[in-house]
């Protein structure tokens, strides 16, 4: 199959956004760009589609997919909103919506369970970016949507990096540009406040539970304001929303991941590369070996926005490098931190060879 890339400029997005909505209409499936990474879609409503998505990209049928709205006001159609958790959900709505934060609801019985893979769940947000919103008001209908690449491999930022992936498997990769918060959103799933303990006086009302299931681009900090915040734990087998195993956006090449540099004791012989956080010498990691190829996520100024925007197109350069293996420095494991040691974590938690 010859995979054609129409570029969507910011000026005059909307004929590719055209052209993509009527692959799409016929039961295709393209490659689209938002603002965390390039998803590719499929209309939620064709089940034959939504096979596709998961046979191109090589996913399990156990590893949901994440439904992408023209506008916040499609909810109803993917999902039931429970009356105890209405208020939280408009609020989380109204703040991050459009926007990196996907919200886990109980699905309508219209979504196919092949989306859901087979959940009582639906995990749905509205893209900042606006070629996906506007190709699902063309198309009529809300988009499912992974990321453009090969199960379980990095997550593609640039049309480029889906064409290194999907290039050969899909008829259309829309253009449109780098993503601009290059981490995945933000996974939560909402729960009604627990009662209030009986005899209970002067203590503040129970807020509602707003659950981590998988970190991102809207963090826990931002999250506080509106319900309790926890952390979901990790799953290994099967997930409760889309990214949530414990191997996951990791590169060919072995990716090692070590608390302290003096952990790290290289093997003879092997080329290591090194993705380094601001590539500063006081941080130890730059000056332990000699590294066969440095890449800096936020060179001199250690800004962790930075570094999320630039952390999978510096990995995926570094897989490319023939190297051995790849060692990466931890960065803080706060607020927008959170979020790139999670994928960190389980890029190293892949099984090598």
């Amino acid at each position: 199959m010859e995979t054609r890339v129409v570029k969507a400029d910011l000026e005059d997005w909307r004929t590719a956004a055209g052209e993509a909505a009527g692959v799409l209409r016929d039961g295709g499936v393209v490659a689209l760009p938002t603002e965390t990474v390039y998803g590719l879609a499929a209309d939620v409503f064709n089940a034959e589609a939504v096979a596709k998505v998961f046979e191109v990209k090589e996913r399990p049928d156990f590893d949901p997919l994440i439904v992408h709205l023209a506008k916040a006001g499609d909810l109803t159609r993917v999902a039931a909103v429970p009356e105890d958790v209405a208020e939280v959900v408009k609020k989380l709505t109204g703040a991050f919506w459009p926007g990196p934060l996907t919200l886990v609801l109980p699905k309508n019985p219209e979504v196919p369970d092949l989306v859901t893979s087979g959940l009582p769940t639906v995990a749905v947000r509205v893209s900042k970016h606006e070629v996906m919103r506007g190709v699902a008001k063309e198309l009529g209908n809300p988009i499912a949507a992974p990321s453009a690449n090969l199960f379980g491999r990095i997550s593609p930022t640039s049309a480029s990096a889906v064409m290194s992936e999907l290039g050969g498997r899909i008829p259309l990769v829309v253009d449109g540009g780098a993503c601009a918060n290059g981490l995945e959103s933000t996974i939560v799933a909402v729960e009604p406040a627990p009662p209030r303990a009986a005899g209970a006086k002067g203590s503040a009302e129970p807020k509602p539970i707003i659950r981590i299931l998988r970190p991102g681009p809207v963090t826990r900090e931002e999250l506080r304001k509106f319900g309790k915040v926890i952390k979901a734990g990790r799953v290994t087998d099967k997930p409760e929303a889309p990214g949530g195993l414990e191997s996951h956006y990791a590169p060919r090449t072995p990716l090692l991941l070590f608390e302290k540099p003096e952990d790290f004791v290289p093997e003879e012989g092997k080329r290591y590369g090194l993705l380094s956080y601001r590539g500063d010498e006081k941080d130890g990691y730059l000056g332990r070996h000699d590294w066969a190829r440095v890449e800096v996520m936020s060179p001199g100024s250690g800004k962790i926005a930075e570094a999320a925007v630039r952390f999978f197109f510096l990995l995926r350069q570094l897989d490319e490098s023939g190297l051995d293996a790849i060692v990466a420095e931890p960065v803080s494991d706060r607020a927008l931190g959170a979020a790139v040691m999670d994928r960190l974590r389980r890029a190293a938690a892949r099984p090598h060879r």
